[in-house]
Formats: C-alpha cells, sequence, structure tokens
C-alpha cells in the first residue's frame, strides 16, 4: 500500500483547480510546488523556470521559510543536477543528492537535503523547466531513496500541469499586452473553446481517481494515464492558441529585428544550424510584418522538429516591388502534392491562408530526400 494515496490525489485535484482558478503565473507555480510537497510528502519542493543567461528567470520553493529563504541568498544557477534536468528529457531520483558527482554544494544558509527526485518539465520537445522535491518524510531502511517509482510516475503528472500553468501564464501575459479590442474578444473565445473544458476534464478525471483508489486501485491508474493524456492535449490547444498572438516584440522593434532574435534562440536551442539574413528590406505595414513572422515561425518548426535538417537558412529580401522571405532546409524534404491531400498536415493550409490574408502568396518546393523551400512573397518593403 502507498503512502497516504487519498491526500496525494487530493492534491493532483487542488492543482487541477488551481489552474482554472488563477491566472497569475506566480499563484500557479506557487500551488503545483505546494502540491508536489504534499503529494509525495516531502520536506522541500522547488520549481525554476530558466532565463537563457545560465540562470532561472522564475524559482518557486515550498518547505523553506521567508527567513531561510532570504538567508540563502541569490537564485541557483544552471549547474550540477538542475542542469542535468534542464538539458537532459530524464528523471533523476538520488538516495543522497550529496554524493552524486555532479553535486557542487550549497549555500551556508542552505538546508540539507538528502534524498531527491527531480524532473524535466516539457513542452513538446522543449524543456522549459524543473521540478523537484527533496527529503523524503518516510523512514528509509539501508540508506536507500525514500523516493519510489510510485512518486515518479505521480510526480510525473504534476509535470505536464506544470507545462500547461507556464503556457496559460505566457498566454495570459500576451493578452494583457493586447489593445484591441477585436484580439481580445477572439482570444477570450478561443480559450474558452480550447482550453476550459480540456481543465474540466483534467478535474473531474482526478476526482474519479481518487474516489477509486482505496476499492479499485487498477482503475485509479487507468484514470491517471487519462490525467495525463489530458494535460498533455490541454498543452497542444494552449500552443496553438499562442502562437495566434501577435508577440510584443514585433510591435516594438519591427520583423527584422524580432526574426534575428527568435532565429538566434533557435539556433543556440537545435542541433541544427540555423541562419538569417536580410536584404533591403523595409518597414511593412503591421499585418503584413506580422503574416511574415508566423509562416517564418510555422516553417521554422516543420524544419527543425520533423525534418531532420542539419542546415535551415532564412532570407528577407527585396525583390523589384515586393518582399520575400524564403526559409529553406536540407531536411528529409515531403511530396507537397500528397501533404495539400492530407490537408493541415505541416500547417501549409493555415501558412497559405496568412498569406492570402495580406495579398501575398505562398510557395513550397520539396521533394523526399531533398530538403525543402517555403516562400512567401508580399506587395511592399
Amino acid at each position: 500500500m502507498s503512502h497516504r494515496p487519498p491526500s496525494g490525489l487530493a492534491a493532483v485535484s487542488a492543482a487541477l483547480l488551481a489552474m482554472s482558478r488563477h491566472l497569475e503565473v506566480g499563484d500557479v507555480l506557487k500551488t503545483i510546488v505546494a502540491s508536489a510537497r504534499e503529494l509525495l510528502d516531502a520536506q522541500y519542493a522547488a520549481l525554476g523556470v530558466p532565463d537563457d543567461h545560465g540562470g532561472f528567470a522564475q524559482f518557486v520553493v515550498d518547505g523553506v521559510s521567508d527567513e531561510q529563504w532570504k538567508a540563502i541568498g541569490p537564485l541557483p544557477r544552471q549547474h550540477g543536477i538542475l542542469a542535468s534536468m534542464l538539458h537532459q528529457a530524464k528523471p533523476e531520483r538520488l538516495a543522497d543528492v550529496r554524493e552524486d558527482p555532479r553535486f557542487g554544494g550549497w549555500p551556508d544558509a542552505h538546508p540539507d537535503m538528502s534524498d531527491f527526485l527531480g524532473l524535466p518539465i516539457t513542452d513538446g520537445d522543449e524543456i522549459i523547466g524543473a521540478l523537484f522535491l527533496a527529503n523524503k518524510l518516510c523512514p528509509k531502511p539501508g540508506g536507500g531513496c525514500g523516493f519510489t517509482a510510485e512518486d515518479e510516475e505521480l510526480l510525473s503528472i504534476l509535470a505536464q500541469h506544470a507545462a500547461i500553468a507556464l503556457t496559460n501564464a505566457r498566454l495570459y501575459e500576451r493578452s494583457r499586452e493586447l489593445t484591441i479590442a477585436e484580439e481580445r474578444s477572439r482570444l477570450a473565445h478561443e480559450l474558452h473553446d480550447a482550453v476550459s473544458q480540456k481543465l474540466f476534464s483534467l478535474r473531474l478525471t482526478a476526482q474519479a481517481a481518487a474516489a477509486l483508489v482505496d476499492r479499485d486501485p487498477a482503475r485509479a491508474k487507468d484514470e491517471l494515464q487519462q490525467v495525463a493524456a489530458l494535460a498533455a492535449e490541454a498543452v497542444d490547444e494552449l500552443r496553438a492558441a499562442v502562437v495566434e498572438l501577435r508577440p510584443a516584440a514585433l510591435d516594438e522593434d519591427g520583423l527584422i529585428a524580432t526574426l534575428r532574435t527568435q532565429i538566434q534562440v533557435l539556433d543556440r536551442a537545435h542541433a541544427a544550424e540555423v541562419a538569417f539574413e536580410s536584404r533591403g528590406v523595409r518597414a511593412l505595414p503591421a499585418a503584413q510584418e506580422e503574416a511574415l513572422l508566423r509562416v517564418a515561425q510555422e516553417a521554422l518548426h516543420n524544419a527543425l522538429r520533423h525534418s531532420g535538417a542539419e542546415h535551415v537558412s532564412v532570407t528577407l529580401a527585396r525583390r523589384g516591388t515586393d518582399t520575400v522571405l524564403r526559409v529553406t532546409d536540407d531536411g528529409s524534404g515531403f511530396d507537397p502534392t500528397a501533404v495539400r491531400r492530407a490537408g493541415r498536415h505541416l500547417g501549409l493550409v493555415s501558412m497559405r491562408h496568412r498569406a492570402n490574408s495580406v495579398g501575398g502568396r505562398l510557395t513550397v518546393a520539396s521533394e523526399p530526400g531533398k530538403g525543402a523551400t517555403i516562400k512567401m512573397e508580399v506587395p511592399g518593403g
């Protein structure tokens, strides 16, 4: 019999309720961390969201007093076991974190920790954070790790919830930046249709598991697996809604600077080489710049996630009275005719719609084994 399963499943349900109730990322992350600590009977829990500079943009802890936290000092850097979880999508379960060769010590005021359980938080193939626990509150005969394989499985469910919370919070923060009433109305509609029902299903499924855990553990486990599946679907829905928002950087920096920055990030994050070149392009109307950016993002996503490309190039150039975007990769390629029959595969329908909506044109050149080029032309620039 596992330790306190009813209260643990209640913690899962509490995390789901919190996600549907809160929109501020800090509130949601605190609830997830507190729920993880309660769920697995740990003395300490933390969740870190990395920045792009080797540190953490957010780091939420539970089990450490405010006085202790202030005495510990600056937020941790991405090193040791934390770095391992942020660079390798696998869990870490250790009997004594201090004996691991990657352990580099703590500040003097840091609480003492021994057994350790950590999981990366992933959004698709991207690792966006790390959730971890320390000091299981149970007897540990023979000096072994108090955290079990069952604990690891349950924590993985909360890691799915953390991914939803982070995506949802980013979506909310973007929605606050929108100034056009029509955009706000559209976003609210999409959030309701794409997310609300998923979160409601998550809550009901977790409650069903809690009701079944004592009399039918096998069915309870099936319900928990369904929770994980629903969580993954909700992440996909949220990601799709986020993609539809106009990024603030486009308004502030313009298309060329925004593309250059995003491509530099992709080049660092992926094994493939991603390059950008701009030639002679002037500022375009806002709708055209947004359409060009979205098509570039979709084409880059396809090249980096699906094609297996080693080199991806993005060019934005003026040709006569038109502006031309090209995204070219040396990946596996595909048959454009077959893809067209398959409907929305690879987002080609969406890209064509974006091009047409601003008076532009999209063309696709590809064949199996010979890479692909997505080209979008718009008047002006």
